[in-house]
């Protein structure tokens, strides 16, 4: 996987600019699997099946892949105990506990506007 390196300039962390390094890993986070997984997985250290039963929905390739994709940005990390069979748990780093209070304001605001949003839906499509 080619990725761009961070450098110490100001382009590196523009949103706005195509080729940062700020707008690839917006674009790993920023999907509704990656802000599910890391909201459900601040609240505690979880399992793979107990975080596949959080995460309604998501199938076993799309929460490994995302797993991955996280543990890579350092944002979950992946222990594996010696076990037969193996028992992975995955925890939230610092960086990623931090990320978390912005997804747990997220679904805060979800929640309080959910009716708002769905009348305006309803408004919309008429």
């Amino acid at each position: 996987m080619v990725t761009k390196q961070y450098s110490g300039s100001p382009e590196d962390a523009d949103l706005r600019r195509a080729d940062s390094l700020a707008r690839e890993i917006f674009s790993d986070v920023a999907n509704k699997w990656a802000l599910l997984i890391i909201e459900a997985v601040g609240e505690r250290t979880l399992r793979f099946s107990e975080l596949r039963d959080e995460v309604e929905g998501i199938s076993h390739k799309m929460l490994t892949q995302n797993l991955r994709m996280l543990e890579r940005n350092g944002l979950v990390e992946r222990r594996v105990y010696p076990t037969v069979p193996p028992r992975v748990e995955y925890t939230l780093t610092g960086p990623g506990a931090g990320l978390r209070e912005t997804v747990h304001r997220m679904c805060d605001w979800t929640r309080r506007n959910l009716a708002h949003i769905e009348t305006s839906r309803s408004r919309f499509d008429t």
